[in-house]
């Protein structure tokens, strides 16, 4: 069985690490690490097989384990990425919002080949990755309308400088209108999809986003349509918050552990 080594023991990492303990994947959890201690030992806690908690994040993959998970941030990959693959682990990247700085991008490419490692990037809280790929080469336009309540939304650095309250929006309201980088940069733990989007399709720069706050909601909704030479794509999906975490989908931590749990078991593989 695959030895996982958990780099985020916060809402993600920890249903993550539930799914591992119970056998859902097919793995052994065996070290962790949290910049908060006291997070790390509590995701401990809840588990019957107990993995080490490590005292920084290099010891992470320094030890012998086959793949690291991030679940911490944007900036935990651009620190520990790389390191992760000289260490020769596989990586899953949650975070893939870091993936859109271009020089980060290029270097954990540079890396995974120099390494001879892989980096999954799991299709988080949207469906239809597996089409943009296959037409990628004939997209047109891509673009994104993601639609959540203000409370999930309200500590993104988008209102460092707006003037907007997100605690008194009381109707619909457009919050961001542009490409895709800037979006991420803005809500960093709010739309991952957009980086997901941009790195199959048609870059970052080319990808058009945009932000909804809408107080009547109680869903995270993602409205993707794309056009081009192969015709026309429209998803549309409704998410249902994390329970712990209101700022991600529970569909993105679906997605990771299901993802993770293909890439420990040996089967016959759907989709692309």
């Amino acid at each position: 069985m695959k030895r996982i080594g958990l780099l985020g023991c916060g809402a993600i990492g920890t249903q993550i690490a539930l799914a591992i303990d119970s056998g859902k994947i097919p793995a052994t959890l065996t070290h962790v690490y949290d910049t908060k201690r006291s997070q790390a030992d509590n995701l401990v806690s809840k588990l019957k097989l107990k993995p080490e908690v490590v005292a920084n994040s290099h010891l992470l993959s320094s030890n012998p384990v086959d793949l690291v998970v991030e679940a911490a941030s944007q900036d935990a990959v651009r620190k520990d990425a790389v390191s992760i693959l000289q260490n020769k682990k596989d990586l899953m990247i949650m975070s893939a919002g870091a993936l859109l700085d271009q020089s980060v991008f290029e270097v954990i490419s540079d890396a995974c080949k120099d390494f001879g490692k892989t980096v999954y990037l799991p299709s988080g809280a949207i469906a239809g990755l597996d089409v943009l790929k296959a037409v990628k080469d004939e997209l047109e336009s891509v673009v994104l309308v993601t639609t959540k309540n203000p409370a999930s939304l309200k500590d993104a650095p988008f209102f460092d400088s707006s003037d907007i309250d997100p605690e008194k929006i009381s109707e619909p309201t457009v919050l961001f209108d542009g490409k895709a980088k800037e979006a991420v940069s803005l809500f960093p733990k709010n739309i991952n999809v957009a980086a997901l989007l941009s790195l199959v399709g048609l870059g970052s720069e080319n990808t058009s986003v945009r932000v909804v706050a809408d107080p009547n909601t109680n869903k995270n909704t993602h409205h993707i349509e794309a056009n081009g030479k192969f015709g026309k794509l429209t998803i549309t999906v409704e998410n249902v918050p994390d329970p712990t975490n209101p700022k991600t989908s529970r569909l993105a931590t679906l997605s990771a552990i299901e993802l993770l749990r293909q890439i420990c078991t040996k089967e016959v593989q759907i989709g692309t």
